[in-house]
């Protein structure tokens, strides 16, 4: 969950101009999709980018004034795809959430890919149901790590640093080493994932849960991905990247680094995308609550509206088409507090951006998630959440929508 996905308006903008060839389903990621079904809101009819550059599938797209490379998946269509990896075996280690989802997409789109996690654990039982066969495509670590040439480290953090001092070993000259996150090799003081020097490392990082990356994928959509090159030994490791990306589910792919990947990822989970969010909730329905509002009323007016009605709006055309959809008092009094809290709350964010920079939250990460009880005080920490009243009003009132209503 990282930057790029705030420039999916700008790219479906240059790619309408670019193409009028390209199948639909390639211009709109997950979350416009989503929010036209809600809103039933016709797109707007600006541009918010505007292309002077196509190569291939490499286009340079100007957001805003800044030039970025992005890549598209219409150049590597699965033919190709089979090509650039017929002697390639991927090695998925790790059956997690990314794990799933780009396994099950590599292997929907024909390539050879095998499944490594530890034998007879939860994640080879999960990896069975999804119809990986031991001993054909499900091994054990070891043994994956060392019939593939591409290893892909879909480890959790955590696990990732427990296991790389068994794993480096086996990953000798010629094999590529890839990562959906930054994290481990960036903050390789802490993580101890010093990767060796003489195999390309790259970095293919979908902007959404593995199980978003399945979904669009088999509804023929692609997600949102960052790409990017740690090592590059070969000279090809960003050509290996971003055919990567398509074969893993990826319809876009934003040329990054691993640290600006790793730094914006954990820096917007905290921020906007979920803790900043969360917190901004809890503040407004306590208030309204301690102000005499009745549960529903104090859910509607914080998280109902929001998620139901406002928010697929600004998905879809952005917040100036939020605002105009909206009453002038609404719009007058939403423009003037906004600066508010942008003032208020800029010393919080960049306070989180050092954290993040400065490996503190990346500490007290590894810290936490290697407990040996971390899974249930995290259980006990997402009792509390559910448990809390808005939380519990909220299941009132999604329970009285018409699809749930039946």
């Amino acid at each position: 969950m990282a930057a790029p996905r705030c420039a999916s308006k700008a790219l479906r903008a240059s790619v309408r101009q670019l193409s009028s060839q390209a199948p639909a389903v390639q211009r709109r990621t997950f979350v416009a999709a989503t929010s036209a079904v809600r809103a039933g809101v016709k797109a707007a009819p600006k541009a918010a980018a505007t292309p002077f550059q196509q190569t291939r599938g490499l286009k340079t797209v100007d957001f805003a004034g800044t030039k970025e490379d992005v890549y598209e998946r219409a150049d590597w269509p699965r033919e190709k795809l089979l090509e650039y990896f017929k002697n390639d075996t991927l090695a998925m280690i790790g059956y997690g959430s990314q794990g799933h989802g780009q396994g099950l997409n590599l292997r929907d789109n024909g390539l050879n890919v095998i499944v490594g996690v530890r034998k007879d654990g939860a994640s080879w039982k999960e990896a069975q149901q999804d119809g990986w066969v031991p001993g054909k495509n499900l091994f054990d670590v070891d043994e994956a790590i060392s019939r593939g040439t591409i290893i892909m480290n879909l480890l959790s953090d955590a696990a990732q640093s427990e296991t790389w001092p068994k794993i480096k070993p086996q990953l000798t000259k010629g094999k590529t080493l890839y990562f959906s996150h930054g994290f481990s090799p960036v903050f390789k003081d802490l993580t101890k994932v010093d990767v060796p020097k003489d195999i390309d490392v790259i970095l293919v990082a979908p902007k959404g849960s593995g199980r978003t990356v399945r979904t669009l994928f088999r509804e023929g959509r692609g997600i949102n991905s960052s790409v990017a090159v740690y090592q590059d030994i070969t000279g090809k490791a960003e050509e290996k990247a971003v055919a990567l990306g398509v074969a893993v589910g990826s319809g876009y792919l934003y040329k990054t680094t691993f640290e600006k990947e790793v730094y914006s990822d954990l820096y917007g989970e905290r921020g906007c995308l979920m803790g900043g969010i969360h917190g901004m909730f809890l503040a407004q329905y306590e208030v309204l609550r301690e102000r005499g509002h009745s549960p529903s009323e104090a859910f509607n007016e914080t998280v109902e509206e929001a998620t139901q009605s406002l928010y697929p709006l600004i998905g879809q055309n952005g917040m100036d088409y939020m605002y105009a959809a909206c009453s002038t008092t609404a719009r007058r009094g939403a423009i003037d507090w906004s600066k508010r809290f942008k003032d208020t709350l800029k010393p919080v964010f960049k306070d989180l951006y050092d954290s993040v920079e400065n490996g503190t939250e990346t500490k007290r990460s590894l810290d936490y998630n290697s407990r040996p009880d971390y899974r249930e005080l995290y259980q006990k920490e997402m009792d509390e959440i559910a448990n809390l009243e808005i939380w519990r009003a909220g299941k009132a009132v999604r329970s009285l929508r018409p699809e749930n209503s039946k």
